[in-house]
């Protein structure tokens, strides 16, 4: 399954818009319009999905409040409205969600779920309007309502988003005492690693290594194991001119290193739609050149099981891929009435089949104005 079309309203940078998804996405635009809210989306489709996470209510607050997520140039309507459509071959479906404050609670004002354009659930209701209490809540966080769409709620709980740090994965008890799960700044990343079915995780680890020794060619062996203390590491086996390979472990590994191999294993985790935050960050530019190919390559093996991937970036080595379509990019454009989402206009869609790149149409476009004033403020 994956999501082919999103439309949002007041949420976040965004006043109204829509755009078609593909199945590899990348997102681009300047500092502050919006990138990582438009990945926020999804996120928060998960969060609501999840009951024992405390769903909606839990989903708000962890976003400081309705009057946080709503964007500041909402002015009739001050819901916030998500709705996406999901396809799984033959079959499309539908999610709406509205909401808004009310009192000191978050209250759905609308939620709609539709399956080959048949209506399966159309809040509120009359139960709503008996209980009112029921719309704190949605109804892919009430199992005795989402029973026709589970294939729904599965998809959006499968989502995963990941923006790896090298310095929380070193140090994962300096960031916080509190155990995670999922966390996708990498501080349970390692024990994910380790409590991977062996079979799966030594293959992964295999093809990672793979990779890597293009990267870093004094890589040999990579694995996981537990010290003393039962405490799970990463254990890279780096050649050099003495005799014997040195043992290194994440401690000692460079950013770009663990950020490579957190990247990598991302794409073999999970199922769901993954969402991927700058993935260029302490690498190399000519490693940042491949990775559109890698995704393809990686998701061809994946076969029916290929995943979804949004990536949000600056890279123009990443975007100068000539096997990356218009279609395959979203431009975000700051105005007055909040941030625009811009598919491929007729223009680039012509320079881009004339032969140029992502990076040489798209690119320029989300560039600051008078950015080149700067060398006069200091």
């Amino acid at each position: 399954m994956l999501v082919t079309r999103l439309k949002i309203e007041n949420w976040k940078n965004f006043r109204k818009g829509g755009v078609p998804l593909t199945r590899r996405l990348f997102l681009i635009g300047p500092n502050a319009s919006g990138k990582s809210n438009f990945l926020d989306v999804f996120r928060f489709l998960r969060d609501i999905s999840l009951a024992s996470g405390g769903g909606l209510k839990k989903a708000v607050e962890e976003r400081r409040g309705v009057s946080a997520i709503r964007c500041l140039a909402a002015r009739e309507n001050p819901e916030i409205s998500i709705e996406v459509e999901l396809t799984n071959e033959k079959v499309v479906w539908l999610y709406r969600l509205s909401f808004n404050q009310f009192r000191k609670s978050v209250q759905v004002k609308q939620e709609k779920v539709e399956k080959n354009g048949e209506v399966l659930l159309s809040r509120p209701d009359k139960e709503d309007k008996k209980d009112p209490l029921r719309l704190t809540q949605t109804a892919l966080e009430q199992i005795n309502l989402n029973k026709n769409f589970r294939e729904v709620v599965s998809f959006f709980q499968s989502i995963s988003y990941q923006h790896l740090l090298p310095q929380v994965i070193r140090d994962p008890q300096g960031f916080t005492s509190v155990p995670t799960v999922n966390d996708p700044f990498g501080r349970d990343f390692l024990q994910r690693v380790e409590n991977t079915q062996s079979n799966y995780r030594d293959s992964r680890l295999s093809k990672i290594q793979e990779a890597l020794q293009i990267a870093v060619p004094q890589l040999k062996e990579l694995k996981v194991e537990r010290d003393k203390f039962g405490v799970p590491h990463l254990i890279g086996l780096f050649e050099h001119w003495r005799p014997y390979a040195a043992k290194q472990n994440e401690v000692q590994f460079s950013d770009g290193t663990l950020r490579l191999i957190g990247l990598l294993w991302s794409f073999f985790e999970g199922e769901g739609m993954l969402l991927l935050e700058e993935p260029e960050l302490s690498l190399h530019s000519e490693v940042v050149r491949q990775f559109p190919a890698m995704i393809e390559k990686i998701n061809r093996r994946r076969k029916l099981k290929s995943r979804q991937i949004i990536i949000s970036t600056y890279s123009e080595e990443m975007l100068s891929d000539p096997g990356i379509g218009g279609e395959e990019v979203i431009r975000l454009e700051p105005s007055e009435n909040g941030t625009l989402l811009k598919p491929q206009s007729f223009e680039e869609k012509q320079q881009l089949e004339a032969g140029l790149t992502i990076a040489d149409v798209m690119i320029p476009k989300t560039k600051p104005q008078n950015v080149h004033q700067l060398e006069f403020v200091f």
